[in-house]
């Protein structure tokens, strides 16, 4: 048998809804700019260009009801609300008849973001893809929920609505998301998707708690811890 010279990292997991099995993830693949209201506050223009992709660690996840520490090197670190589809399937070239087809489930997440270090033609990476940055709720299948492609999507910091639109309102739907990214990536089971955040995007404090929503999912809590050292 085969030994690795450290330990194995364990493999993370987002937990079912109503199951005892866990969803695991391979890739967090996410897609920035995708609901007109949002691209417009940061100050860009919402013709229909191509989805603008970026990734996050599978060990950035953070389960509900977690404590995201707060991120050294920023003093702007945002929220963005998200839909997440979880992948059972994949390939190259997925056309978007049978896109939803490769779809496990869904759940709500967030794409935590320091701000501050985000845009100026430099790379996302250290704005996007650092330890902590994606809690996600539990996933429920879509076989009990059907497929989302409508319906409220918000968040509230401290009780108090920052975010709050529809999933109908997605630049790109989601059949189109995935055979997009299915162009640049081969897609396998145990990637999940976040579909892109709508307006109202903003800072967040130690001690504040985030509660995010979309309709017939679970909601996910989570609180901003002191910052890391």
């Amino acid at each position: 048998m085969s030994q690795y010279v450290v330990d194995a990292p364990e493999t993370p997991a987002i937990p079912v809804l109503g199951s005892d099995a866990k969803f695991p993830v391979r890739r967090i693949y996410c897609v920035g700019r995708n609901y007109v209201a949002h691209v417009r506050e940061m100050g860009g223009h919402e013709e229909r260009d191509a989805p603008l992709f970026f990734q996050k660690p599978a060990d950035s996840l953070v389960l509900d009801g977690g404590t995201i520490p707060y991120p050294t090197m920023t003093k702007d670190f945002h929220f963005e609300v998200e839909l997440v589809l979880a992948m059972k399937g994949g390939g190259l070239n997925i056309p978007q008849e049978s896109a939803l087809e490769q779809i496990y489930g869904y759940a709500v997440g967030i794409d935590m973001t320091r701000r501050d270090i985000q845009g100026g033609g430099r790379p996302w990476e250290i704005a996007k893809s650092f330890d902590h940055s994606f809690p996600c709720g539990a996933i429920v299948p879509a076989t009990e929920v059907g497929h989302i492609q409508a319906g409220r999507i918000a968040l509230t910091v401290n009780g108090e609505t920052r975010q709050e639109s529809d999933v109908d309102l997605l630049i790109w739907k989601i059949p189109e998301i995935i055979a997009n990214l299915s162009t640049y990536f081969e897609l396998m089971p145990g990637d999940v998707i976040m579909t892109g955040t709508p307006h109202g995007v903003g800072p967040v404090n130690p001690g504040d708690r985030i509660e995010a929503r979309v309709d017939k999912l679970p909601a996910l809590r989570v609180t901003i811890g002191e910052a890391l050292v």
